[in-house]
């Protein structure tokens, strides 16, 4: 079922928010619709599913450039999307949609692959700027900053940007790309004090409110990854400021 015709959309191309095809995925019909509706009015391509294991199908007939899924479904739930999409080595953009604001909750659909989450009820328009921010960091590797060649590395943490995958301490880390995006910043301002306000920015886009709890989120998933076992903090705050990227 489509809200719109349908072409196949090949993962990784450039994409335009302004035709980018979106796979709905939501067990709640009145959930589906009212997606449609605000997806359709800003230009997008719009397919729906009703369930995980449509959402597959769908995904095989057609690629999106982007999922939005539920978590809470019956036949095939969208942590066993998640888990089955990124074990195939699909890296479409997910947007995950789930009716429990418990950090578990949270953790456990970006541990699946998924790139970032939004708590039902939500508004549209926080929505559309949380997909906005995903189409624009979805570029292929190719398209991505022309500084970025090679390896990004600080003290024992080294990171590669095609793979989204880093290595510390003989760990291999897998990073979300709202993860990685939030880490390359600090990457390439090593021993900086970044404002708040501009990691938003260049991580979210203008769209986000300042006083969004994004930002403190990721840098709990980021420190989560990077500090397991006992390894050192990197990423430190800085009160009344911001964030740091630095040895101490």
């Amino acid at each position: 079922m489509s809200a719109a015709a349908s072409s196949p959309s090949g993962r990784g191309k450039p994409t335009d928010p302004r035709t980018a095809a979106v796979l709905v995925v939501d067990d709640d019909p009145e959930v589906r619709a009212a997606l449609v509706d605000g997806l359709a009015v800003e230009g997008y391509e719009v397919r729906v599913a009703g369930d995980g294991l449509a959402a597959l199908g769908a995904i095989a007939a057609a690629p999106p450039d982007a999922i939005v899924l539920d978590l809470a479904m019956p036949v095939m739930d969208g942590l066993a999307v998640c888990r089955r999409l990124r074990g195939l080595g699909d890296r479409t953009p997910v947007l995950v949609l789930t009716a429990r604001d418990r950090i578990s909750e949270r953790v456990a659909g970006l541990d699946a692959g998924a790139d970032d989450y939004l708590v039902k009820p939500f508004a549209l328009d926080e929505l559309l700027a949380r997909l906005r921010a995903l189409l624009r960091r979805a570029a292929p590797v190719g398209a991505l900053d022309e500084n970025v060649s090679g390896v990004l590395s600080f003290a024992d943490l080294t990171v590669d940007p095609q793979s989204r995958t880093g290595m510390r301490g003989g760990r291999r880390m897998e990073f979300t790309r709202t993860e990685f995006a939030l880490l390359e910043v600090f990457l390439r301002h090593p021993g900086q004090v970044l404002p708040r306000e501009l990691i938003q920015e260049l991580v979210w886009g203008t769209e986000f409110a300042s006083d969004s709890n994004s930002l403190a989120v990721y840098i709990g998933y980021l420190r989560r990854k990077l500090e397991a076992e006992g390894a050192p903090r990197l990423v430190h705050t800085v009160h009344g400021i911001g964030y740091e990227l630095g040895e101490r």
